[in-house]
């Protein structure tokens, strides 16, 4: 993350304040663990109150790491600080009966809850759909799973990695002759059902604003992640072809593997070797007429017409290697910083493959406000997040607020919203049910 922000940065939304957020007014529970915990996080964004409910001790997510200055620590989890940002939080005990009736009575005042316990288990709590729409009708439930509330395999117990698995999203991720390979950073199962979850959630209210009631939105993290699997499932029911693993290269029309990321100074760009249509020919062109004026282009090379001799459905895949090697000594020499200007002024295809870092120092993102100084009080110090998902000029997304600490909201919310006296709080407090 970038540690400061520049004044002319930190000031490149203000022109926001004042405006409204599109979900200001409604009340969201959320009960979600995980990746999972991003929907509430997008809601947030969008200007619901969004209650954190976890058990009295904190909940599971907060073990999740990194942790801020390397220190494991339930109330430093980077992961925790992200992903509940803009949320509330009160400690509550659903495994009592007096946590379930509090639990009901902030059901009766809320517009959703979301939650990510396996399937059937809020029904066994007596806090299942039926029960909730019963006690309000205009509530709505969004159940983000692993893989959703009905089918053989709706119980079983997952990871993230399993549902990963089963989406098809490993097997096409990875180099040819090799495993699948998993992605470099876990959570991206519960996170794409996560989001799929606040997109049901935001049409189940616009469907209750409309006339309706409350609904149950069953959103499977399998089904979310084949999302990302591109055309991979349309190849299998059109063709009878499982889509195999490419890792860092694409085949040509014939069938020839041409690499995609090509290795530089400071790190890769991407880049590939091709010709054919104008456009390819001009960027081909202008590449090698810089190899040129660096003196460092073979003779064969700048007498090849891109637009004539280069057929992606004929090239052999020695003369494709043949192409491609002086383009990986020429640009191994240069930094991506170099690359990409020379690629911009010369409309040169090439981009470079950026890094946490480099994305953190992005001037592009830094002008458009994308990042956002959060104060956290209990550090002393402010840290610098990623914005939320989109901008929008009406109702703009922001960080309101840090993720709470544990049971951070309690007399807040129990005794200045719902009435709760210090005598039932203290006896809620004694049985563990708070």
């Amino acid at each position: 993350m970038p540690q400061s922000l520049t004044p002319g940065e930190k000031g490149a939304r203000q022109g926001q304040a004042g405006q409204k957020s599109a979900l200001e007014g409604y009340r969201v529970l959320d009960l979600a663990q995980g990746g999972f915990c991003v929907c509430g996080r997008m809601l947030g964004d969008l200007g619901a109150d969004v209650i954190k409910i976890e058990p009295p001790g904190g909940d599971e997510t907060r073990r999740l790491g990194p942790f801020l200055d390397n220190t494991p620590d339930a109330e430093k989890s980077l992961f925790w600080y992200f992903y509940n940002a803009n949320k509330r939080g009160v400690t509550l005990n659903l495994e009592s009966a007096d946590g379930r009736a509090v639990f009901e009575e902030m059901a009766r005042r809320a517009d959703i809850v979301v939650e990510s316990f396996t399937p059937g288990r809020m029904e066994a709590l007596g806090l299942g759909y039926a029960r909730l729409h019963a006690i309000n009708p205009r509530l709505i439930m969004t159940s983000m799973t692993y893989f959703g509330q009905e089918g053989p395999k709706a119980r079983y117990q997952a990871t993230d990695l399993v549902a990963w698995a089963a989406s098809g999203a490993l097997y096409i991720n990875g180099e040819p002759q090799r495993e699948p390979l998993d992605v470099g950073y876990h959570h991206q199962a519960s996170l794409s059902g996560g989001a799929e979850g606040a997109t049901g959630t935001l049409i189940a209210l616009v469907g209750r604003e409309a006339g309706g009631e409350g609904q149950h939105v069953d959103v499977s993290a399998q089904e979310s992640s084949l999302q990302i699997t591109g055309y991979s499932p349309e190849y299998w029911m059109a063709l009878g072809i499982d889509l195999q693993r490419v890792g860092t290269s694409w085949p040509t029309s014939g069938g020839v593997a041409r690499r995609l990321v090509f290795e530089c100074k400071d790190g890769h760009v991407c880049f590939t070797v091709q010709g054919g249509t104008e456009g390819i020919a001009r960027s081909m062109n202008a590449l090698v007429q810089w190899m040129q004026q660096e003196g460092e282009c073979p003779d064969w090379l700048a007498r090849y017409a891109w637009n004539r001799e280069y057929d992606a459905a004929t090239i052999t895949l020695e003369e494709t290697q043949r192409l491609e090697q002086p383009f990986v000594g020429f640009l191994l020499t240069r930094t991506k910083d170099e690359i990409f200007e020379k690629a911009a002024a010369h409309s040169i295809f090439v981009a470079p493959v950026a890094s946490p870092g480099d994305v953190a120092r992005n001037k592009h993102m830094r002008q458009r406000g994308f990042w956002e100084e959060v104060e956290h009080p209990e550090l002393g110090r402010k840290l610098v997040y990623p914005g939320p998902f989109a901008q929008m000029t009406a109702t703009p997304p922001k960080i309101r607020r840090r993720a709470p600490l544990i049971g951070e909201h309690n007399v807040e919310i129990f005794a200045g919203e719902m009435g709760m006296t210090e005598e039932r709080r203290r006896v809620l407090r004694a049985a563990g049910a708070i």
